[in-house]
């Protein structure tokens, strides 16, 4: 059989590769603390599975969402919410489009806007869905390194004059997935006024906007003079409502832009169950201390984890914001050796830094939403095999 030679060219997904290591431990009876996929081990509320059966039992929502945005009382609520979090008005009608998760908004969009020859910034590490979209697209890829000693934030001024001329979308992710860091206003400055002098489309992936911990609450890019020329922000319900498997999200902001992701998705999709798009108000417009309470459930974790982590002699700095640990690995590993070495050494399942890029090498990421029983105390046996079982001296 014939296979497109983008597909052949793709590397596989971190996560696939991630979800057979853990098939092939099990299947050996062995007992993993799964640090891997950034899957939320709490319950949807209850309010919003609620709001889903009753959803779901009007015939209407059994339909075809022909709405175009979504539905409209969906777009209100995100243009609410979005006032009240950022004080950020929004035109529900031209500024709100609905999306069937944050992954395929951000796949989309590269289709959207990249020609063949095009190039998209990317940054490195950073979520894989960016590079390969774009490579999808036919587009040329140019890295931008992020480092700690930035602050995870790309140096502009470093990107080749040719390459900016080509340049047409930069993808950015604040609070930063895989590394826990939050970007200031400063920065969001700096970026809206490179994008507008060199004629580029930002993405700012914000799935982690409402985990955030010490009082680091992340701002909105939209907040931002010239922003609403240049920039589209991307969310998710995933992270914030412990909504994964739903594949509910949504973006905001240039109406050019979402007009052109809504074009291309018209042609690709069906849109999404407007059962999950009633519950998505409910989430949005409901009681919101469901988040303020799982903010306190990964801080504890974060805590617990890097607190023993720095007992054994392995001293990782505390992520901002996300569920996410960024750990140097200890010197004499590669981030692939001591991925393999914890799993295999200690039964401990975390991602090597390198499958989000050649910047990521040197690091290890532990996911916080831990599987399987009581998620502190699994975090404790973790740090306790590891001790046991691995050379973590640094």
């Amino acid at each position: 059989m014939h296979i497109a030679d983008r597909l052949l060219k793709t590397p596989p997904y971190p996560f696939a590769e991630l979800a057979r290591l853990k098939a092939e431990a099990r299947a050996e009876g062995r007992d993993l603390v799964d640090f891997g996929i950034g899957d939320p081990d709490q319950p949807t509320p209850d309010h919003i599975v609620a709001a889903l059966c009753d959803a779901a039992r009007d015939p209407i929502t059994h339909q075809y969402d022909e709405t175009g945005k979504g539905l409209p009382e969906f777009r209100q609520a995100v243009a609410s919410w979005y006032q009240s979090r950022f004080g950020v008005s929004l035109n529900p009608d031209t500024e709100v489009l609905r999306l069937i998760g944050a992954k395929e908004g951000i796949a989309h969009l590269a289709w959207a806007i990249l020609n063949p020859g095009d190039v998209a910034l990317i940054p490195d590490p950073g979520y894989p869905v960016y590079k390969v979209a774009s490579m999808f697209a036919g587009a040329d890829l140019h890295f931008m390194p992020l480092s700690e000693a930035s602050g995870y934030l790309p140096d502009l001024s470093a990107i080749p004059a040719d390459i900016v001329r080509r340049a047409k979308l930069m993808y950015l992710c604040y609070p930063n997935m895989p590394t826990g860091a939050v970007a200031e206003a400063e920065f969001f400055r700096r970026a809206i006024e490179f994008a507008a002098a060199n004629d580029i489309l930002i993405c700012l992936d914000m799935a982690y906007s409402e985990l955030y911990y010490d009082g680091c609450r992340p701002q909105s890019m939209l907040q931002a003079d010239g922003a609403r020329e240049r920039v589209i922000e991307i969310h998710s319900l995933s992270k914030t409502y412990n909504m994964t498997g739903w594949r509910i999200g949504f973006a905001v902001g240039n109406p050019e832009a979402l007009n052109a992701l809504e074009k291309l998705k018209s042609n690709v999709d069906s849109g999404a169950f407007l059962a999950i798009q009633r519950a998505a108000v409910a989430a949005l417009t409901g009681p919101q201390d469901c988040v303020e309470k799982m903010r306190g459930i990964y801080q504890r974790r974060r805590d617990i984890l890097i607190k023993g982590l720095a007992g054994i002699g392995w001293r990782v700095p505390k992520p901002k914001a996300t569920c996410y640990v960024w750990a140097p690995v200890p010197k004499g590993y590669t981030s692939a050796q001591m991925a393999e070495t914890l799993l295999r050494g200690a039964g401990v399942l975390a991602t090597p830094g390198s499958a989000y890029g050649s910047c990521g090498e040197g690091y290890v990421r532990f996911s916080l939403t831990v599987q399987g029983g009581n998620a502190e105390a699994r975090i404790a046996e973790a740090v306790k095999r590891i001790k046991e079982k691995v050379r973590v001296n640094t």
